[in-house]
């Protein structure tokens, strides 16, 4: 499924489940990451670090711990980049050589209300508040408000192996086109420096299929000239 969302130098497993016999699988020092943990929470951590596994594996990397940093975002091995990503019936994982892509960012969320309007408020902001109730109207197949929420989290999956730095649900602004399942996120803080080129935003897509909204983002790596190709050279496209 987020295959579908991804350019083809990307490479995706996902599970829509927990399989036992990944809890095997784990590493010592990735055990360690979940000791007393509930088993709920370690059967998601261990699937997943399967998927990302078998996905290093299609690319020629041999099996080996994934651990995270001090901000909880996973390690990857020298030359490649990622992101993980699990709710309520699904895990996933995506990996690229990171001479092919600078960044990636991949969330998946139930395509369910967000627990309160108290919650809404806090990850959209003014701007897209506006056009949230005339795409409900258009479409209530759709959580529009939990939609911006994985955005934005895909968004900071992107933004952080390049900054190092936190970023707010108010630090950056989503804008959809429901009919072709993009959307961009504009940055509302300066951005990062790729190659040196500062980019003001990141470009995406989704899809909402059997009860769960996806979203992804791929950053292409810089290539020779400074520039992506068709692209304003201050933007990241998808």
């Amino acid at each position: 499924m987020i295959e579908e969302l991804l350019t083809p130098d990307a490479v995706a497993v996902e599970s829509f489940g927990d399989d036992p016999g990944a809890l095997a699988e784990l590493f010592p020092e990735e055990e360690l990451l979940v000791e007393g943990a509930q088993q709920g929470r370690r059967g998601e951590f261990a699937t997943v670090r399967r998927c990302a596994r078998e996905a290093l594996g299609k690319l020629g990397v041999d099996p080996a711990p994934i651990l995270r940093d001090p901000k909880g975002a996973p390690r990857w091995p020298a030359g490649f980049v990622g992101a993980m990503t699990h709710c309520d019936g699904y895990r996933a994982a995506v990996v690229a050589p990171a001479d092919r892509a600078a960044a990636i960012g991949i969330d998946a969320e139930p395509n369910l209300p967000l627990r309160s309007a108290g919650v809404a408020e806090l990850v959209t902001v003014p701007a897209e508040r506006a056009w949230l109730p005339a795409l409900a109207a258009r479409r209530p197949d759709v959580q529009w408000e939990r939609l911006v929420f994985s955005a934005k989290e895909s968004v900071y999956k992107v933004w952080y192996p390049l900054t190092g730095r936190w970023l707010d649900f108010e630090d950056a602004e989503i804008t959809v086109d429901p009919a072709w399942s993009t959307f961009r996120a504009r940055l509302l803080v300066p951005g990062p420096v790729v190659g040196g080129v500062r980019l003001d935003a990141f470009d995406g897509s989704w899809l909402v299929r059997d009860g769960l909204i996806v979203t992804a983002i791929t950053l292409p790596a810089l290539p020779a000239g400074g520039r992506w190709a068709g692209d304003d050279p201050a933007v990241g496209g998808a």
